[in-house]
């Protein structure tokens, strides 16, 4: 990947964290119940396409190199499922359950990339699923 490519994956990695950045302070904030329901599905269902779009990279990966391995696939179809089941549960319970789903996708990329090539974007990933991930679990509390 050329530099500049790689700058722009990394801006628009961090510009990712920020509606789970800004859903979180407003979970906190905002005191109308209905405006709050408001807040915590939307932040729950950006929650769930992080995830999924984080199961899918692995899968995509994997197919490009002819990975033999299937943890790629099958982890990309179970993250889909976990996150939106995650939308389905209450706020404080389905939060809490991406913020866990975030952490063990990065777990999962961390045993996975560097067989496909792609250990060098660990750094990322793991600054960006330790914002993502407090930011759900502090929803959770504040939810």
């Amino acid at each position: 990947m050329s530099p500049a490519n790689r700058q722009l994956a990394h801006r628009l990695g961090y510009a990712g964290l920020i509606p789970l950045v800004v859903g979180c302070a407003l979970i906190w904030l905002v005191i109308d119940p209905e405006q709050h329901a408001f807040v915590s599905l939307a932040m729950s269902a950006y929650a769930a396409l992080l995830i999924a779009f984080l199961g899918g990279l692995p899968w995509g990966l994997a197919w490009a190199r002819g990975s033999g391995s299937r943890l790629p696939l099958g982890w990309g179809a179970g993250a889909v499922v976990l996150g939106w089941l995650g939308v389905l549960m209450p706020p404080y319970s389905g939060l809490a359950l991406h913020g866990g789903v975030l952490i063990a996708c990065y777990a999962v990329d961390r045993r996975v990339y560097p067989l496909l090539g792609a250990a060098d974007w660990l750094t990322l990933r793991f600054r960006l699923t330790a914002v993502a991930s407090l930011s759900c679990f502090l929803a959770a509390a504040g939810s």
